[in-house]
């Protein structure tokens, strides 16, 4: 288990949140895009129950241009 693993959506999302990402629209099934008017960066996140495996966690990060350590510090 990484130092990503065991976050839940709404961590994720409101620590994306303190990066000034907003809820854009929803996506297929149970995903949603967020959008961050400053950098024009977009990323997909799922709304699923449980924790978010680390490796979607990395890719929703690096969509959105965030480094796991700055993530990890807000």
């Amino acid at each position: 288990m990484g130092r990503l693993a065991g976050l839940k959506y709404r961590q994720v999302v409101k620590k994306l949140k303190a990066f000034g990402f907003e809820f854009f629209r929803h996506a297929a099934g149970s995903h949603e895009i967020w959008h961050n008017p400053k950098s024009g960066k977009y990323t997909t996140i799922p709304n699923h129950p449980g924790d978010m495996p680390e490796g979607t966690l990395r890719a929703i990060l690096k969509q959105a241009g965030v480094s796991p350590q700055d993530f990890l510090k807000k």
